[in-house]
C-alpha cells in the first residue's frame, strides 16, 4: 500500500511560525517529566499518610493517569520533540518516562514511525488496536474487566519477560545482533494492547536484546521506587504505584488507543481522516488524556510538533476552516458509545 499523504505545513503556517511551533523547548519537556513525578509522588504520599481505602482508590485512579502521561512523554521523545538535545531527549524518554512503565524508546520509535507512514493500512503495526471496532458493549466491558483485574498487565509482563529471557541467553552466549535497535515485533508489545497478551511468535536476536535492556531499566526503576517507599513510608506507596500500573494505567491506555483511530474513515489520500481528536475536560486530562494526547489528528497531520503546542495547531486549523474535515469527538464517552454501536 502507498504511504499516507502528508499535509504541507506551509498551507497554514508561514516559515517563522512553523519554526517556532516545531522547535522543542529546552525546559518544557523537562518540566512535564518532573510534573508527572511530582504529581505521582504527592498523590501516593498523601494517600499513604491518610491510610484510608478511599484515598488509596483515588491514588490508583490518579497515578494511572500520570503513568499514561509517562508513556505519552516517551512518545514525544520518540519523535525527538521532548528536548532539543538528542542525548537528553533520549535519556528522558528511556529512563525517566519509558522505563517507569516498562517501555523501550528505541524499539518504540522503530515501529511507531511505521505506524505514521502506513496509518490504518495493512502495514500499520497498530492496526490490530482499531480493527476490532465497532464491537459490542459486552466485548468492551470484558476488556475493561481484564484491565482492572490486572490480567492485561500480567499477560504483557509474561510476554515481555519471556522476550527478555531470550535476549539474556543470547547475551550470555556472546551473540552479536546483526543490526542496531529492535525489530517491529520486539518493540510493539509493551506500549500497546491486544487481546492475546501482545505476544509474538518470533523474536530476532537484536529485538530480544533490546527487550532485555528495557526490562533491566524497568526493574531498576521499580527497585529504586520500592527502596524509596520502604525508606520513607513502608510498603504502601510502592504498592499503590504498582496497583496503578497493573490496573488503571492499562484501562486508560486502552481507551486512549481506541479514541485515536477506532471507527475513523481512513484513506491514504486524505490526511485529515487518519486519526481522531477528542475534546478533554479536567477529568479526562487527569486520566485518559494527559499532556495533550487528545489532539491526535493534529499529531498525525504534523508529527514533529511537541505535545504542548498541539492546541496551537488545532486553533490554526480551526481558523483555516478545516475542523469540518477532521474527525473530532466531543468527549471520550461519545467515542466509546460510537465504537460499541454493534448490537449483541
Amino acid at each position: 500500500m502507498p504511504a499516507v499523504r502528508l499535509l504541507p505545513p506551509d498551507r497554514f503556517f508561514d516559515r517563522a511560525e512553523w519554526a517556532a511551533i516545531t522547535r522543542a523547548s529546552a525546559w518544557r519537556g523537562i518540566w512535564l517529566v518532573a510534573h508527572g513525578w511530582i504529581v505521582s509522588i504527592a498523590v501516593i504520599g498523601l494517600a499513604a499518610w491518610l491510610a484510608n481505602p478511599l484515598g488509596w482508590l483515588a491514588a490508583i485512579i490518579l497515578v494511572g493517569g500520570r503513568q499514561l502521561g509517562f508513556a505519552i512523554l516517551m512518545h514525544d521523545a520518540a519523535h525527538g520533540a521532548l528536548h532539543p538535545n538528542r542525548k537528553l531527549n533520549n535519556f528522558l524518554g528511556d529512563w525517566l518516562t519509558g522505563a517507569a512503565v516498562g517501555s523501550d524508546l528505541i524499539a518504540y520509535r522503530t515501529y511507531h514511525l511505521q505506524h505514521h507512514k502506513f496509518t490504518q493500512q495493512p502495514e500499520d503495526p497498530d492496526l490490530s488496536l482499531s480493527k476490532p471496532f465497532p464491537t459490542t458493549r459486552a466485548s468492551l466491558w470484558r476488556k475493561v474487566a481484564r484491565d482492572l483485574t490486572g490480567q492485561t498487565f500480567f499477560k504483557q509482563r509474561v510476554a515481555q519477560f519471556g522476550f527478555a529471557l531470550v535476549g539474556l541467553k543470547a547475551m550470555l552466549r556472546g551473540e552479536k545482533p546483526e543490526k542496531k535497535g529492535a525489530s517491529t515485533k520486539a518493540g510493539t508489545p509493551f506500549n500497546k494492547q491486544s487481546d492475546d497478551g501482545m505476544t509474538s511468535p518470533t523474536v530476532d536476536v537484536a529485538g530480544a536484546m533490546a527487550v532485555t535492556r528495557a526490562v533491566g531499566r524497568f526493574l531498576l526503576v521499580q527497585a529504586v521506587l520500592l527502596a524509596l517507599s520502604l525508606a520513607l513510608y513502608g510498603w504502601t506507596p510502592y504498592l499503590l504505584w504498582l496497583a496503578g500500573l497493573a490496573t488503571t494505567f492499562q484501562l486508560y491506555l486502552r481507551i486512549r488507543n481506541i479514541a485515536e483511530h477506532a471507527c475513523t474513515t481512513t484513506g491514504s489520500d486524505d490526511p485529515f481522516t487518519h486519526a481522531r481528536t477528542t475534546h478533554a475536560g479536567w477529568l479526562a486530562r487527569a486520566t485518559v488524556a494527559p499532556y495533550w494526547v487528545n489532539y491526535h489528528a493534529e499529531h498525525h497531520l504534523f508529527m514533529g510538533v511537541p505535545c504542548y503546542r498541539l492546541p496551537q495547531v488545532h486553533a490554526a486549523l480551526g481558523r483555516a476552516g478545516r475542523h469540518g474535515e477532521m474527525t473530532i469527538a466531543p468527549g471520550y464517552l461519545s467515542v466509546l458509545r460510537q465504537v460499541t454501536a454493534v448490537r449483541a
